[in-house]
């Protein structure tokens, strides 16, 4: 019997989490139900089971890998030279998980940011869940704070500025624009770097002689 790649094993994986994904963000993650996510990917029970016991187990990798996205892509940045600046950056990873997770369109819109609204929901009752998000949110601050301490290396924050409070700031802009996103659309990647480039450009009246 022939061996099966391990490309052959990722790219089935894939497949299994986009059409999960897709259809929890369609859907809601309660109203879906195995045979839902079966029929999006078509495969059969043994061919999904292989990889995930169920839907628990699905949303929790899609979670952990999403969350690893965000930290790469901050942890690239910090590296940078320059690192690149809020009004970049932030919207810099957003557009990275449109590129990772292309699949996720329903009628031609990418619905991803839906499931993000479903995962918040999810772990106010799900314990095991929120072990996964909180461990995955603690790597992408502590990514975030890496680039706030190449701010202030490259003399573009005091020496005083709080890097873990700067850090959660900008993980609560890029969460408030993805439910914006779910909620409302209309809304680019490009309006929140002008957004972001607009307030950082504020001159405190007080500050003025």
């Amino acid at each position: 019997m022939a061996r099966v790649s391990q490309a052959h094993l990722d790219a089935r994986r894939r497949q299994i989490l986009d059409g999960a994904a897709l259809c929890f963000a369609r859907n809601g993650f309660h109203a879906t139900s195995m045979q839902d996510v079966l029929k999006e990917v078509d495969l059969s029970a043994g061919a999904v089971y292989r990889y995930f016991t169920g839907k628990e187990e699905l949303i929790g990798a899609i979670v952990t890998e999403v969350l690893a996205v965000l930290r790469e892509t901050y942890e690239q940045a910090a590296v940078e030279t320059p690192p690149p600046l809020p009004d970049v950056l932030v919207p810099r990873a957003l557009e990275r998980l449109r590129q990772t997770r292309p699949g996720v369109m329903v009628d031609g819109t990418w619905v991803f940011p839906r499931l993000m609204i479903q995962v918040w929901a999810e772990i106010l009752r799900n314990d095991e869940l929120k072990a996964v998000v909180r461990t995955g949110y603690e790597g992408v601050v502590s990514a975030w704070r890496r680039v706030v301490e190449s701010y202030r290396s490259a003399g573009l924050i005091s020496a005083d500025a709080d890097a873990d409070a700067m850090a959660r700031v900008m993980i609560a802009l890029a969460q408030g624009f993805a439910a914006q996103l779910a909620v409302i659309g209309e809304v680019s990647e490009e309006m929140l770097g002008d957004g972001v480039r607009a307030l950082m450009g504020m001159v405190d009246p007080r500050t003025r002689s």
